[in-house]
C-alpha cells in the first residue's frame, strides 16, 4: 500500500490538540516534532532537570501519516475546525509502495566508528570478527552511532579509555555510549535518561551486547562520582546541568560534551571551564565534542 505523508507546522498550543484531532478524522499516525531540530534554536524540553518543565516546542511541526485514499484537506480542514484554527499551511508527499521492513534495514549498514570499533545492526554479519562489535538495531530511543554527535563521543572513548574507570552516561538514548564504554574495558558504567522508553531500550541493548551496564531515570542514579561523565544531549540542558554533572564527576575525572553545534563551542566552554580544564574541541559535519578534566 502507498501512503500519504503531511507535514504541518503549528505552534505549541495547537500541536497536540491537531494531532489527536487528525488521529481522530482518519491519521493514520501523527507524530510532534521540533521545527527547529537540528539548528541553534533547538530546543529541549521534557523536564529535564533543573529546567523549566515544558511540554511541547514552542514551534512545532506535526507530521502526520494517511493512506493512499484518505482526502487530506478535508480531514485537516475538519480537524483544524474542531482546534477553533484557521486551515493551516501544509506539505504532503506520497510515499510509494514498499517493503518498510527491508527499506529500513537497507538504510542500516554496519558502521566503522575506528580500526576497533563497529557497530552492526543484528541482521548484518560482523564486518571485523576481531574487532568490538556492538549490536545495535534502531529503535524508539536516540543513538545508533550514525549521528555525527554520538559517533564523536564513542571516537573518544575509543581512544581515551585505559580500563577500569566508573563511567556515567547522561542522556543515554538507546545505552550506546554505557555498552560501548563496557566493551572497550571500563569497570562499570550506569546510564540515565528522562524517558522510560530509553531505559528500557538501553536495558534491552545491553542484554544483547552481554554487558552488565544498569541504567536510571534521573532521580534514581545511587548518589557516587564517576571517572567518565558523558552527556551527549543538547546545548540547551548542557547549560543548565553544568553544575550537576561537575559534581558527578571525581576530581581529576573526564567529562565528555556532545550535541553541540560549532558556533555554540565558546558558549559552552566558558560554562564548563569553570569546573574543568578543557581540550580543544572535536568536530565533526558542524558538530563539537568538548572534553577535559575536572580540576
Amino acid at each position: 500500500m502507498a501512503y500519504q505523508q503531511t507535514t504541518i507546522a503549528v505552534n505549541d498550543h495547537i500541536a497536540e490538540p491537531l494531532s489527536d484531532a487528525l488521529m481522530e478524522h482518519g491519521a493514520l499516525s501523527a507524530a510532534i516534532e521540533d521545527a527547529y531540530a537540528g539548528t541553534a534554536n533547538e530546543q529541549a524540553i521534557f523536564g529535564e532537570p533543573g529546567m523549566p518543565a515544558e511540554q511541547i516546542w514552542q514551534q512545532s511541526k506535526v507530521i502526520a501519516l494517511f493512506d493512499e485514499q484518505a482526502d487530506i484537506e478535508a480531514i485537516i480542514g475538519t480537524a483544524a475546525q474542531q482546534c477553533g484554527i484557521d486551515m493551516p499551511v501544509y506539505e504532503t508527499d506520497r510515499l510509494p509502495e514498499q517493503d518498510w521492513v527491508r527499506l529500513t534495514q537497507s538504510q542500516f549498514d554496519p558502521i566503522k566508528i575506528s580500526d576497533r570499533l563497529w557497530i552492526t545492526p543484528s541482521w548484518h554479519d560482523v564486518p571485523d570478527a576481531g574487532a568490538v562489535n556492538l549490536k545495535l538495531d534502531p529503535g524508539l530511543a536516540f543513538g545508533t552511532g550514525s549521528h555525527p554527535t554520538t559517533h564523536l563521543c564513542l571516537q573518544w572513548l575509543d581512544n581515551h579509555l585505559q580500563g577500569g574507570e566508573a563511567l556515567l552516561d547522561y542522556g543515554c538514548g538507546s545505552g550506546i555510549l554505557a555498552i560501548a564504554a563496557l566493551k572497550l574495558g571500563a569497570g562499570s558504567a550506569a546510564g540515565v535518561d528522562i524517558d522510560e522508553q530509553a531505559i528500557r531500550a538501553s536495558k534491552d541493548n545491553a542484554a544483547q551486547n552481554e554487558v552488565a551496564a544498569q541504567f536510571y531515570l534521573p532521580d534514581a542514579l545511587p548518589e557516587q562520582q564517576f571517572d567518565v561523565v558523558v552527556a551527549n544531549i543538547l546545548a540547551n540542558p548542557l547549560r543548565m546541568l553544568g553544575d550537576m554533572l561537575a559534581g558527578r564527576t571525581k576530581p581529576g575525572g573526564r567529562i565528555v560534551l556532545s550535541g553541540i553545534l560549532e558556533e555554540q563551542v565558546e558558549e559552552m566552554s566558558t560554562i564548563y571551564s569553570q569546573w574543568f580544564d578543557l581540550a580543544a574541541p572535536q568536530l565533526d559535519n558542524g558538530w563539537a565534542c568538548l572534553s577535559g578534566v575536572k580540576r
